[in-house]
């Protein structure tokens, strides 16, 4: 078992539930995917750009990821309906809180200038959305091998109601926020 996730189980969930008053232990929020997204707009014409971003992604998140297609034909970016136009992978159970570990403890330390992760990103209903400029921050990545910086965005859903839970979710599971 992970130990992000033993944590959890152990302390953080005891705690959230004092801290947030919450008379069930069932009424904590926990995390409930992962969802890491990156767009790949030069792929309108290099159709063989969306396997290396396929392959830096199933590097980073240890799954394969789903291809995602335009909807609607757009002719001033050049785009069809149906083309190849980013990559997404969608992580839960035991993945998506190993991906959360290397990502909070490794990952976001390596940023260049980094003062930590703006708290603001909240969706509203508990989800938290950020994004990530280069995909060379993750150690998993081969600088030598990479050929163009991509960025992403990575999302975090969570069960919470509302942003002041899923704020002190994170903030218990180690999530560095700026202050």
């Amino acid at each position: 078992m992970n130990r992000v996730y033993e944590k959890f189980k152990k302390e953080t969930r005891e705690e959230l539930k004092k801290e947030l008053d919450l008379s069930n232990i069932m009424l904590v929020p926990k995390l409930e995917k992962i969802i890491v997204n990156s767009g790949v707009g030069e792929a309108t014409q290099n159709v063989k750009l969306i396997d290396k971003v396929v392959d830096e992604l199933t590097i980073i998140s240890g799954q394969k990821p789903v291809i995602r297609k335009a909807k609607k034909s757009i002719a001033t970016f050049r785009l069809r309906e149906g083309q190849p136009i980013g990559v997404s992978v969608t992580l839960r159970g035991e993945r998506m809180y190993d991906f959360f570990d290397r990502l909070v403890s490794i990952t976001i330390p390596r940023i260049k200038d980094f003062h930590g992760i703006s708290p603001k990103s909240f969706d509203g209903r508990g989800n938290y959305t950020f994004a990530l400029k280069d995909q060379l921050v993750f150690p998993e990545i081969d600088y030598n091998k990479v050929e163009k910086t991509r960025g992403m965005s990575i999302t975090i859903v969570t069960s919470a109601t509302n942003d002041d839970y899923a704020r002190a979710l994170l903030k218990k599971m180690g999530m560095p926020f700026s202050k």
